[in-house]
Parts: C-alpha cells; sequence; structure tokens
C-alpha cells in the first residue's frame, strides 16, 4: 500500500498541471461546501446569540392581559393578584431546568425624570429585588448596588445604567447627586452596565426595536419595595430566570409561567384574561436556524454538482493513463503481477489524487468562508465535522470514479499489452 502511494505521488508530480486540472472540480466542490456550510453555521450561531442573549440562558416571563403586556398606566389593576413572595420563588427554584430567579416590576416614564432642567422621556423603569442584577449579569461600574439596609429603611435611591446616566448627567459624576423622578428626590448610588458588553448586530428598523426599544433612553433601577412610592400602587411583577443550559431555555420559561398562571383566581369558573407568557426566543432562533439550514442544504446540493463534474474528469484521466501506461501494466503481469495487485495500484492513485484535491479544496474553502466573511460581512464557524466528511468524501469518489479504469487496466491481456504501440 505504502509502494503504491508512492508511486502515486510520483505520477502526480510528473505530470503536475494534468494532474492539477483533473483535481480543479473536486477542489471547488469541496471549497464551495466547506464556505457554504461555515458561512450558514456562524450566521445560525449569530441568530441564536442575537435572539437568546449571547449564552447567559436568561428566559424572561411577562405578565400580559389577553395578548399584549400588562401596563398598569391604563388598566387597574386585576383583583386578587397574588404578589411574588419567596415562597412562590422557592417553587420556581424547585423546576429542574431553573437554576435562578428574580422577581421585577417593570414600567415606563416619559415625563418626570429630570436632573437640573435635562430631562428624558421614554425611559425604562424597574423595580428590582436583591437577585436581579446578578442574573441578568449587571455589574456597577460607578457606585455600588443596593444592599438590603437599602431595602429595609425604604432608602429612595436609584441605580441608572451608562445610557441613561449618559444622557441626564452629560459626563458628570452622578454618584451622589440627587434628581428627580415625578418631583420627588431620588439620590443616585450606582451605575450599571452588562458585563459580557454583548450589543446584537442591528441591520433594520426591525432590529432596533427588538433589542433597543425598550432601553433608548436608559434604565432606571430602584428597591422593589419602593415602587408604591413611584406609581402610587401595587402591580403584578415579572419574572426572570435562569435555565441549567441554552436547550433548557424554553422548557424552564413554560413550566414558570405554568406555575404562575395557577395562582392567578378565574372568575366565576372562565379562565383568566390575565396570564403569564414566557418569551420563546430559542423557539425563534430554532426556526430561523432550520431555515438556514435547509438553504445551505440546497446550495450543498448545487456545489455537490461540482464534485460529479470532477469524479468524472478523474475517471477520465484514469482512463488516459492506462492507455497511456499500457505496456507496463503488461510487463508487470508478465513477471508475475495479479490482477488485485494491478487493480490496488490505480485505486490507489485514484484515491490520492483525489484526496489531494479534496485536502486543497478544504484549505480553499476556508479562505473562502473568511473572504465572504469580511465583503459581505457575515460570521464564520468553522465546521470540522464538514472538514473531516468532505475529505472522506472526497476519497470515496476516487475509489467510484477510478474503479472503471482499475478494472480496464487489471483486465489487459499481458501479450497484447506488451504488443500495445
Amino acid at each position: 500500500m505504502l509502494e503504491n502511494i508512492r508511486l502515486s505521488f510520483q505520477g502526480i508530480w510528473a505530470h503536475k498541471m494534468r494532474s492539477f486540472l483533473t483535481m480543479l472540480g473536486i477542489i471547488i466542490g469541496i471549497a464551495a461546501i466547506i464556505a457554504i456550510v461555515s458561512t450558514i453555521k456562524g450566521t445560525s450561531e449569530q441568530i441564536k446569540d442575537n435572539l437568546v442573549g449571547s449564552g447567559d440562558n436568561v428566559v424572561q416571563i411577562q405578565f400580559y392581559e389577553g395578548d399584549w403586556n400588562y401596563y398598569s398606566g391604563n388598566n387597574d389593576t386585576p383583583d386578587n393578584m397574588p404578589m411574588i413572595n419567596e415562597t412562590i420563588k422557592d417553587e420556581i427554584l424547585e423546576i429542574d431546568e431553573v437554576v435562578a430567579v428574580s422577581a421585577y416590576r417593570y414600567g415606563s416614564m416619559y415625563e418626570g425624570v429630570n436632573y437640573k432642567g435635562t430631562e428624558l422621556e421614554g425611559v425604562s423603569v424597574y423595580g428590582v429585588d436583591d437577585n436581579y442584577f446578578d442574573l441578568m449579569e449587571y455589574r456597577a461600574v460607578k457606585g455600588r448596588l443596593f444592599v438590603d439596609n437599602d431595602r429595609k429603611e425604604y432608602k429612595k435611591y436609584i441605580i441608572l445604567d451608562s445610557i441613561a446616566s449618559n444622557a441626564l448627567f452629560a459626563g458628570e459624576d452622578p454618584i451622589g447627586k440627587t434628581m428627580e423622578i415625578k418631583g420627588d428626590p431620588y439620590i443616585v448610588i450606582g451605575v450599571v452596565d452588562k458585563i459580557d458588553g454583548f450589543t446584537p448586530k442591528i441591520e433594520s428598523m426591525d432590529d432596533y426595536y427588538t433589542y433597543f426599544s425598550d432601553s433608548a433612553q436608559g434604565k432606571l433601577f430602584f428597591c422593589e419595595n419602593i415602587w408604591p412610592m413611584i406609581y402610587a400602587f401595587d402591580e403584578p411583577y415579572n419574572v426572570v430566570v435562569k435555565a441549567e443550559n441554552t436547550e433548557a431555555m424554553t422548557q424552564a420559561g413554560k413550566k414558570t409561567a405554568d406555575l404562575l398562571n395557577g395562582y392567578i383566581p378565574s372568575t366565576e369558573g372562565e379562565e383568566s384574561n390575565y396570564k403569564y407568557k414566557s418569551e420563546d426566543l430559542l423557539e425563534k432562533a430554532k426556526a430561523l436556524q432550520d431555515l438556514s439550514a435547509s438553504t445551505s442544504q440546497q446550495l450543498i446540493w448545487i456545489a455537490s454538482i461540482s464534485l460529479l463534474v470532477g469524479g468524472i474528469g478523474v475517471m477520465n484521466i484514469m482512463l488516459v493513463s492506462v492507455t497511456e501506461r499500457t505496456r507496463e501494466i503488461g510487463l508487470k503481469k508478465a513477471l508475475g503481477a495479479r490482477k488485485k495487485v494491478i487493480l490496488a495500484q490505480f485505486l490507489t492513485e485514484a484515491s490520492v489524487l483525489t484526496s489531494l484535491g479534496g485536502l486543497i479544496g478544504v484549505g480553499a474553502g476556508i479562505g473562502l468562508a473568511y473572504l465572504i466573511s469580511g465583503i459581505a460581512e457575515v460570521p464564520v464557524a468553522i465546521s470540522g465535522p464538514a472538514i473531516v466528511i468532505s475529505v472522506a468524501f472526497s476519497m470515496i469518489i476516487g475509489v467510484v470514479f477510478g474503479l472503471i479504469p482499475s478494472v480496464k487496466a487489471a483486465n489487459l491481456n499481458p501479450i497484447d499489452a506488451l504488443r500495445y504501440e
């Protein structure tokens, strides 16, 4: 076998241009498949990161009235609506897929948030518990976070994100400053930012509204127990849970929503119009990834046509090689070489030729993938299995399309072969 491989490389080197042109179909096909798979895989990962949240595995379960997020500004608080207490949180933590939980209140303010005449409009307001910042992966970049004493003493403290801080204080250090919320003073004790700094790729207004519409003017955070001081009433909490892994997000959200909905009272036997719903971003990501996968499969089938053409080219050049080496084959058979020896030699030569083309195609495909990434600004994720399968497939092509020429060589009559001119 090693001798056959050595002879194959000698033959390829002796006819460099012919061998390269023979491998060209294989190279183009493999390169196209590698480039397609790598770009599609990279795009799928970006879809998952953008929608799911860059691996933090967090699912939000929000309170709805019908098909819309509940907003107390236009509605009365539901009667007998239970508040989410520590007992309910403990029940949520007993769900297998959930590793952490936080309850929060959410609202928006379009006026009444100002500092020395500078006013924010459309700012998002959160009333958070002691787990919220850790679970949502916020860190204090200035000042500090809330502590137990702030909650126990109902301190009128506030934490801003960097967007709200920059918009309201214009570069001034906000820590210790007093700002007004609906005419009441609140002391700024901290500024927070996301730990991972994840920023989704924004390519359209739809993307903007999906990712940033609730935080265009920034976010304000309060202790949850002073929420009534701001809005003058209680309202249902929303919940955020952290799943044990990305694949568990859908089940973690669904089971948490089902548990919370069990606490919503029904009216005269009818199903309540109020309910908790979990965001199903993982399912959205999977749907988009499935669409990308189906598109890539079609493109791969198209690219495979060039592999078929390449295989026919290999068969053609191997038939030429058999014709050119007829006397050599006759001499070997006259010296006692058996059919299987001649067959193995030509099959090995065909396999080496296509395998070498496959390896070159892999390199070309990786380079092409990064070239496409640079030009089209799409992410790339090189697929190891695709590389292994491509090289193995190119070797199989050599065996399949080299079989007819190899059989022809093995079946040559030695006397006729020696007489061949």
